[in-house]
């Protein structure tokens, strides 16, 4: 027997709310033979506030988008410089559940940064990949019906100051990098080279061939 098939979409720069609700759109009405999805895209400038999040964490947002929604988590920053993956997985199928699949989705990211040569590491006690004690990765995730929707953004090289107008993740002074801070002048951190790099990753993590 065909182990789960794996679809991929790569789109260019999509708001956040049509993103979202697509993702719930398919977690809603996919079925057991429904195949699971990795969404690469990127966002428009836009603060979000997991289901959890306290309106404390945002400082100052001036006049960027702040959307309420339903991934766990607190607050974060998307916007253009970043590469978002977007996991629709049949956690039932994979035969896992929440802590190995976020285990699954902070390795795949750590082996991303290890083929550009940065040594990222996970913390238990705050989900997500960091370098040097910096965040370069951020994770919100749901999960409903037994598949997980949301996913991932990992920081290229996106502006850093929308994170200084929050509490990054919930958690006061946390530093936040990106990659172009780690690689030598002139290296490729094209977002297509990046794209690739994750999603071969993510593949490997989670058993699929890629399509």
């Amino acid at each position: 027997m065909s182990g789960p098939r794996l679809e991929v979409q790569r789109s260019e720069c999509v708001d956040y709310e049509q993103a979202w609700r697509a993702m719930q759109r398919y977690t809603d009405t996919r079925d057991a033979e429904s195949p699971d999805r990795i969404w690469l895209l990127q966002h428009p400038s836009v603060y979000t506030l997991g289901q959890a999040g306290r309106r404390e964490h945002l400082l100052d947002p001036a006049d960027t988008p702040v959307l309420h929604v339903d991934r766990g988590g607190q607050v974060t920053w998307h916007g253009p410089g970043q590469c978002v993956a977007y996991l629709m997985l049949d956690l039932r199928r994979l035969g896992i559940g929440v802590r190995e699949l976020v285990d699954r989705i902070e390795a795949a990211l750590v082996a991303t940064l290890a083929a550009l040569g940065i040594a990222g590491q996970p913390r238990r006690d705050a989900p997500g990949v960091y370098v040097d004690g910096a965040k370069i990765a951020a994770l919100g995730l749901r999960v409903r019906r037994g598949c997980c929707f949301h996913g991932l953004a990992l920081n290229v090289d996106c502006a850093l100051e929308p994170f200084a107008r929050i509490d990054p993740c919930g958690y006061r002074g946390l530093a936040v990098t990106r990659i172009a801070d780690h690689v030598a002048p002139g290296a490729d951190i094209a977002r297509e080279r990046i794209e690739a790099l994750l999603l071969a990753a993510l593949a490997d993590a989670f058993g699929y061939p890629l399509p």
